[in-house]
Parts: structure tokens; sequence; C-alpha cells
């Protein structure tokens, strides 16, 4: 089938849905594939290289778009760029699908199918389609790394003739994908870490990551996790006690990042105005959550904002801080996922009853079809 590779027009999103690599393999599967000219360009992927895979270079996205069966992107488009697309088609993106009600009524009116990769279900099955794990593990890595950058100290325990530097203390608080990334990370360049999460389970998967886990251990704490794998909405109860006590833990730590995300709902305050103010100046908060309220009021998105000496900064694309490699990653998670929906001839067949194909697509037909969308 032909597949349109289109060029990312959100504001400071250097990736791209395809790379040579990618490129050679969906050629060598059989696929007629265009990519808009300059599409990589920002992940370090040029026109040229693609060519040399055997891809077609279009000068623009209509023109790539041109009788394709389907077009992919790493975010979904605009509602003006979702007006543009061809009657009918067929677009894989990251959709952010609950904020994206106005993008996804104009798909409608296009009757274009859509699917979003963050719906790709946590089975074992579908582990190499998963785009939602590939991001956070590289954004859970570069939130240390700004953390780090920005904190004016040496992260590792340096004995030198002048003197003893002592390690970075790093609490992480949440520990999915991205956080455990986070532990990882500071634990490679030598920090004291500690982290914290609501789900029973990560307080294992912590510890073996060399850090302490600290949370209050209640029976809601034992009830804390949905069959999915992800964290559920806390009462404010449990809320207030887990807040007193990492409260008292902020206050001692160098580097806090913050990664608590609920799917469809504002990021849970994490870190109050109040533990900012009693950690000591020159400390860090890199909040991971911004983009959806914040794990802290005082984080604003793409900003550094400087509170008493303490450094609260907002990263709300932290994989696009590593193009080259999340767009590799996604473009992998692409590829693996294209076969459910291919037929024998090559064709696109969406008339599937595979689970995961099943749980991705948010439109047909100009209806909004997925369940997790219609409450």
């Amino acid at each position: 089938m032909k597949l349109a590779i289109l060029k990312e027009t959100a504001s400071g999103e250097a990736r791209v849905a395809a790379t040579p690599e990618s490129i050679k393999k969906l050629i060598g599967l059989g696929h007629d594939v265009t990519i808009e000219t300059g599409a990589g360009q920002a992940a370090g992927f040029l026109d040229e290289a693609y060519k040399a895979e055997g891809a077609n270079v279009s000068a623009s996205a209509a023109d790539a778009m041109k009788d394709t069966a389907l077009i992919l992107r790493v975010r979904g488009p605009s509602v003006e760029e979702t007006k543009a697309l061809p009657e009918g088609a067929t677009l894989i993106a990251l959709f952010d699908p609950f904020n994206a009600a106005d993008a996804l009524a104009a798909a409608n009116t296009r009757k274009a199918t859509t699917l979003a990769m963050e719906f790709t279900p946590r089975i074992t099955r579908a582990q190499s389609m998963d785009a939602l794990s590939s991001q956070s593990n590289l954004a859970g890595y570069r939130a240390v790394m700004e953390g780090a950058t920005i904190y004016g100290r040496a992260m590792p325990m340096m004995m030198t003739a002048a003197g003893t530097v002592a390690p970075a203390k790093v609490f992480i608080m949440g520990a999915g994908v991205a956080g455990l990334q986070a532990i990882a990370t500071a634990r490679r360049l030598g920090a004291v870490v500690t982290a914290t999460d609501v789900r029973p389970a990560a307080k294992e998967q912590v510890a073996s990551l060399g850090a302490k886990f600290i949370a209050v251990e209640d029976d809601e704490f034992k009830e804390a996790e949905t069959a999915g794998g992800y964290a559920k909405q806390m009462s404010a109860e449990y809320q207030a006690k887990q807040a007193e006590l990492t409260a008292k833990h902020i206050a001692k730590q160098d580097i806090v990042v913050t990664t608590a995300l609920i799917p469809g709902r504002a990021a849970p305050v994490l870190v109050s105005e109040e533990m900012v103010k009693t950690m000591r100046p020159g400390s860090v908060v890199v909040d991971m959550a911004v983009s959806q309220g914040g794990n802290c009021p005082l984080s604003k998105d793409n900003e550094i904002v400087d509170i008493g000496g303490v450094k609260v900064a907002g990263f709300s694309n932290l994989p696009a801080r590593l193009p080259a490699d999340s767009s590799s990653l996604y473009a992998k998670n692409l590829l693996n996922f294209l076969p459910l929906i291919t037929a024998e001839d090559g064709s696109l067949n969406l008339d599937t009853d595979d689970e995961i194909v099943t749980a991705m697509i948010l439109t047909r037909d100009g209806e909004t079809v997925n369940e997790r969308l219609k409450g």
C-alpha cells in the first residue's frame, strides 16, 4: 500500500514518524512510501537518506497524501490540518485523544479513520508497538539529564585532595516507565536515589534499581493499580497522608523529578508551593506532567521558574529533545503495528477483530467509535 510520512508542525516537535532504517524495511515489505520534504531534518535524517532507501520525497503534505492509503505522523494534526485530509483518509499518530475533541470532530467531517498510538493495549503481544512506553522511557532519561544540567553541582560523590563532594540526592515521584528510567539514570550518574509511587508493584521495581522506596503503605495503597497497569486516582485522604510523608523528604532533596500522569485527567499535585519553599537554594524540580496541568502548581510549560533560588522546570515534550532516538523507537512501534492492519495482498485492512486494532481506532465512517472517548 501507499504510505505518507508527514512533517511535524507542532511547536518544538523535532521527531518524525519514519527513519531511513524503517523506510528500508517498509519498502522491503512491498509498501510505496512518500515522505514530505524536510520531515526528518530536525531529527538528523535528511531527504537524501530517505531517497537512498527508496522513498519518494514530496514537496508538500498535500502532495504526499495524494492517493495514499495510510498517513503516519508523530503528533495528531491540528483542526486545520485535519480539515485538509483527503476524504476517507486513514491516519495513525499520537493524538492525545482525551484533549483532541475538536480535531476528532474535524476528522469525522472528513470521514477519516484515526488510530491513536496511545491506546495500544498494555498486553504482552503489543509491547513492541507501545509508543507511550518507548517515548516515556526516553523522557525519563532526559528529565534527569535536564535536572542534572540545571543543578549547579556534581551528581556523584567525588573524593579529591581538596576535599569530598557529596553525592546529589534525587527523588523520583512516580515509578512507571519514565520514573524507572529516571531512577536508573540518576543511579548511573552517581546520585543517592529515592522514589515513590502509589502502585504496590512499584516497590520491588524501585528496589531492584538500587533506590529506596518512600510511600504510605496502607490499605488504599494496596489497591492502587488498574488492571491495565496504570495508577488509580487516589483519595484526598491518601493524598494528604502521602503529602505529609513526602514533604519532609523533599526538603532534603537536591533534584525532584515528577512523572505522575493519569490518562484523561489533570495531573495530580505532588509538590506544593510550600514544599518547594522548603527546598535548599540551588535545588531543582523537574515537572514531566506540565502538559496536563503539572505535578507542581508553580511549573510553567517549557520554562524554568526561579522560586527563592529553587529552579522549577516544566518540559512538555522531552522525547523531542532526543529526536533521533525517539523517532527511531516510534518508527519501530509503527513498523511492528502495520502487519495487524495489512492484508495478505499488502492492502490496508481495518476490518479485523484484533483487540489491539479495535482498542486504537478513534474515529471511523464519520463517527467517534472508541468507547474510552464516549464516557
